[in-house]
């Protein structure tokens, strides 16, 4: 019985917060940030993530195996976040209210963490730009007021807990066979440069 007053607790100082940040946010909003905002949102989308993994798959000498670990970590991810989605039934910051679309988690947001954590682990130089990019996905979600800030936190933990279990699941047997190819005169290395 405690631990059911605790999580209601816990529940309620969580709402809280996330509608003293949202008043924050929205009063705060500014009409040059629209696009800005628009534009890092619509990189959260699933059409855009996966079109991206095409580009790299075609263009990067490791891009199939790095699109292949993006594939593997957004797939579960994805799954996740939809039984989440339609398991708590939780209104947007906006009014709406749809068990398809519901606001927790932010998918947008579990995506980009999802992707930033591959990318940052095949491009290591590049890593503090692409989780600076997740970043403004997911900050984009809550400036817009389609997400409240719980949603975009749990969203991102959902991506990079996915990502790190595809890297776990998948790297191993993708750096063995690149080891093996580079050893059979390729350059060498491993899967990040």
């Amino acid at each position: 019985m405690r631990t059911l007053f605790l999580a209601l607790a816990l529940i309620g100082a969580v709402e809280s917060l996330d509608v003293r940040a949202r008043d924050a946010v929205q009063a705060a909003r500014e009409p040059w940030l629209e696009p800005v905002m628009e534009g890092a949102s619509d990189i959260g989308r699933p059409a855009v993530l996966y079109g991206l993994m095409l580009a790299i798959a075609i263009f990067d000498p490791l891009g199939p195996s790095t699109a292949r670990l993006a594939i593997c970590a957004l797939v579960p991810t994805n799954l996740a976040v939809e039984v989440t989605k339609r398991s708590t039934l939780r209104t947007r910051p906006d009014g709406e209210r749809k068990r398809s679309n519901s606001a927790f988690p932010s998918s947008h947001a579990a995506n980009a963490f999802a992707v930033a954590w591959v990318f940052a682990r095949r491009w290591r130089r590049l890593g503090p730009i692409f989780w600076l990019i997740a970043a403004l996905v997911a900050v984009s979600r809550v400036y817009l007021n389609r997400h409240w800030t719980s949603d975009v936190v749990v969203g991102a933990v959902y991506g990079v807990v996915f990502a790190a279990a595809a890297a776990r699941w998948l790297y191993p047997p993708i750096e063995r066979w690149y080891r093996r190819r580079a050893g059979a005169g390729g350059a060498g290395g491993g899967l990040v440069d």
